[in-house]
């Protein structure tokens, strides 16, 4: 469980990427309840940490099926904000129509392009004629299917969506399982103390002259849990890397780490959940 205080803290406003209906939005739904839930577009919600206008905000950061998502970057931009949770779910798709469509009116599916990856060897089975188009979100697509005049669109999104968009649910349970994890970051400004099991998110920054040096620092601070590459954006040998190791960032070796290579920055202390 997350800490009380991230739980139940009145009056704390949590942005998340809308449209209501989102998997973002039924991830803080769990988390937070409804309450203090704000729907932003990607922009306005790290604009809105930038500017501290909301304290906190839910991002999901990696897949099992596709890896990294698209927002890991916008995170790793961001100033001054914190990695304060992270919480993983294994996801269990519905497909969602206009109440009166079966599946057989079906000719269009509409997912986040994540999501469409992971629906994929459902819908290569199932219904392998329908076009599959993108849409910014979970979200979004039920907001589409909702929109639409006709009954040959359908959306792939959490069931919660249905009743948000007043639509109905064709088929649940799509591609559900521990191979179709997400895991969510929640983004604060200021780390939580120790729970006493406890992950820290780094970022590496760094070219290749100097990796093998940063790798045994980092081994000699604390013990890894994963690696995950990003684009370094600068040259063909500058490369950046997440790194997650086992323990809280006040512990000593982490400090030290910090204070003595300058490469690594911290993203965050959280306690930890998988």
């Amino acid at each position: 469980m997350l800490s009380m205080s991230l739980c139940t803290a009145a009056g704390v406003r949590t942005g998340y990427l809308g449209p209501a209906g989102s998997w973002t939005h039924q991830a803080c739904l769990e988390l937070f309840g409804d309450a203090d839930l704000i729907a932003l577009d990607g922009a306005a919600l790290f604009e809105a940490m930038r500017a501290k206008t909301i304290e906190r905000a839910c991002v999901p950061v990696t897949t099992s099926v596709v890896g990294a998502t698209p927002y890991l970057d916008d995170v790793l931009a961001l100033e001054n904000v914190q990695v304060v949770a992270e919480y993983p779910k294994v996801l269990g798709y519905s497909l969602l129509a206009k109440p009166g469509a079966g599946r057989e009116d079906i000719r269009t599916v509409v997912a986040h392009p994540v999501a469409l990856q992971e629906v994929k060897p459902w819908l290569d089975q199932q219904m392998p004629h329908v076009e599959r188009r993108p849409a910014a979100s979970a979200g979004a697509a039920a907001q589409l299917v909702a929109q639409a005049t006709g009954l040959d669109m359908a959306a792939m999104g959490p069931p919660s969506a249905a009743r948000i968009h007043g639509l109905k649910s064709v088929a649940d349970g799509i591609e559900e399982g521990p191979h179709n994890t997400t895991r969510w970051w929640v983004l604060g400004h200021a780390l939580p103390a120790p729970s006493g099991n406890d992950k820290t998110s780094l970022l590496l920054t760094v070219d290749e002259a100097r990796f093998q040096r940063s790798l045994q620092a980092l081994a000699r601070s604390a013990r890894v849990l994963a690696i995950y590459e990003r684009p370094g954006k600068q040259s063909l040998d500058g490369h950046r890397y997440v790194v997650d190791v086992a323990g809280h960032a006040s512990q000593p070796q982490i400090v030290q780490l910090l204070a003595k290579h300058a490469e690594f920055r911290l993203l965050g202390s959280y306690p930890r959940r998988y």
